[in-house]
């Protein structure tokens, strides 16, 4: 459904909240997604875009989540909340995918937090492991450096310096100064 372009991923950035960042609306337009593209591509899309403004706030803080399908409050969360809350509107729970997967093959996944084994309340909350999952469901493509190459319904990661991994996905909106799609994601502005 979407392919993943891996450079490298937000764990423990400062909580807060902030206004959603968006540019005027002159500067941008939606572009259709090819004909044959499937259904899902749009919901996982515009679940992404309609985050915008409702997940005002960051916080990593551990969480006990219900178990399949549990999230945060909407109005809260880390930039991989926003992917699998965009995934779940097309009735795919990362929550649950990444833990079997994990169960199954825990030591593929990175062992950064010292556990001894999967954790359905994080584990899907973790920009590495995500990473590992699309790699390992062949969801992911070779490092590219240039986003003139994302395509609505990417999901793109990236290194936010100290260690610090950060996700989103790349939306059918074009920003016309930049000429690129713009990407959904939570990093504490929205």
């Amino acid at each position: 459904m979407t392919a993943a372009i891996f450079s490298s991923a937000c764990q423990q950035q400062i909580a807060g909240t902030h206004k959603p960042l968006k540019p005027p609306e002159t500067q941008t337009e939606i572009r259709a997604l090819p004909a044959n593209s499937s259904p899902n591509l749009k919901l996982v899309i515009d679940a992404a875009i309609d985050q915008i403004g409702k997940t005002t706030s960051y916080d990593p803080s551990y969480q006990r989540l219900d178990y399949p399908n549990g999230d945060v409050s909407i109005e809260t969360g880390v930039c991989s909340d926003v992917i699998v809350r965009a995934f779940r509107r097309a009735g795919i729970d990362l929550q649950k995918d990444v833990h079997e997967d994990m169960k199954d093959h825990f030591f593929a996944y990175p062992t950064r937090w010292g556990l001894s084994g999967p954790d359905s309340n994080i584990d899907h909350r973790r920009v590495p492991n995500l990473m590992i999952y699309f790699a390992r469901k062949g969801k992911s493509l070779a490092m590219i450096t240039g986003s003139e190459y994302f395509l609505p319904g990417d999901i793109v990661t990236w290194d936010l310096g100290g260690g610090y991994d950060h996700i989103g996905m790349v939306t059918n909106v074009w920003y016309k100064p930049s000429q690129r799609y713009l990407i959904a994601h939570n990093i504490g502005n929205n």
